[in-house]
């Protein structure tokens, strides 16, 4: 178990995505997935309010309403839900004004009292950081939100959040979530993991199996060779560079006996300040896998293969 940031949640260090709920699983399929994810020891989930408003038909809130229908159905207790604010159709940006009613109508979806973790989604240049930090911290003192954190936020934006909350003593963020994975690091090394350590902030990476290219499932450069929902996403990865790190990954994963996506995974956790990778599942039998990863332990030489060979420069990026 592991605690985020400065905050009393503490979680089983895996974090499972629900913006595939409504997506690519649909309700049922969602329901399995939960079920075998909370049986297994998972206990954090992670989704967001405009989650799946992409998807022709769908108007945002798809996955916390799954969520919320499968909490009313299972009455689970011990979880931790994340949700976040700001993409949304109907509660788009960071207003104060925005943000209460995003967040009462995420309560309702999810039929919960309190949000345990409540994210800004990404960065609204258009409303002063001022009034985005007040209207969290009113969040928390009114007792809809147990803790804040921040989502898709540059390191600068990250210290002024934290230095107005501090001035206004109201509630400090305790998590970030950038996008983070083997194929995909220096912007989160060199900026956000000082930040993190600075503040004793948690990170919970997003795209930590990078659209599932790290699952091992993608081995070709072909990007139609794979035809599905997130192939597209994964495809842009399989470069000579992308496919040596699944090759070292796979060698990893035959020593421990685990699969690819279980030592992806282990090796994020790894990272300072990482907390909880997050993983989606599209299919109940994916869930095992993102599980196993929570309890890995890599080696000190697994872990020192594993940077050497996804080390970013121009040439192989």
């Amino acid at each position: 178990m592991t605690l985020l940031g400065n905050s009393d949640l503490e979680v089983l260090p895996l974090a499972l995505g629900g913006n595939v709920f409504g997506w690519t699983a649909d309700r049922d399929a969602s329901f399995e997935i939960l079920d075998a994810f909370t049986a297994g020891g998972g206990d954090f989930i992670d989704t967001a309010d405009g989650y799946s408003a992409w998807v022709p038909g769908n108007r945002g809130g798809e996955s916390e309403t799954i969520i919320g229908e499968w909490i009313a159905s299972r009455k689970p207790t011990g979880l931790t839900i994340a949700t976040k604010v700001s993409s949304h159709p109907e509660f788009k940006g960071l207003s104060a004004k925005n943000i209460r009613a995003a967040a009462e109508a995420s309560l309702k979806r999810l039929g919960v009292e309190t949000i345990d973790l409540y994210y800004a989604h990404f960065d609204d240049a258009e409303t002063p950081l001022e009034e985005t930090v007040d209207a969290f911290g009113q969040l928390v003192t009114d007792g809809l939100v147990r803790h804040t954190a921040v989502s898709n936020y540059s390191p600068d934006r990250i210290r002024s959040w934290i230095s107005l909350a501090q001035d206004a003593g109201t509630a400090l963020p305790v998590a970030v979530q950038p996008h983070y994975s083997l194929v995909h690091r220096n912007d989160v090394e060199e900026g956000l993991i000082p930040v993190a350590e600075e503040f004793g902030l948690s990170l919970v990476p997003y795209y930590a199996l990078a659209s599932g290219f790290l699952t091992g499932k993608y081995r070709s450069t072909d990007a139609s060779a794979v035809v599905s929902a997130r192939a597209g996403g994964a495809a842009k990865y399989a470069t000579p560079h992308g496919l040596a790190i699944i090759d070292e990954l796979e060698r990893i994963a035959a020593v421990h006996g685990a699969s690819i996506t279980s030592v992806s995974l282990a090796w994020l956790r790894s990272q300072p300040t990482v907390a909880a990778p997050i993983a989606s599942a599209s299919r109940v039998e994916q869930v095992a896998d993102l599980l196993a990863s929570a309890t890995l332990e890599l080696s000190a030489e697994d872990l020192r293969a594993l940077d050497d060979v996804s080390a970013w420069s121009p040439a192989n990026a």
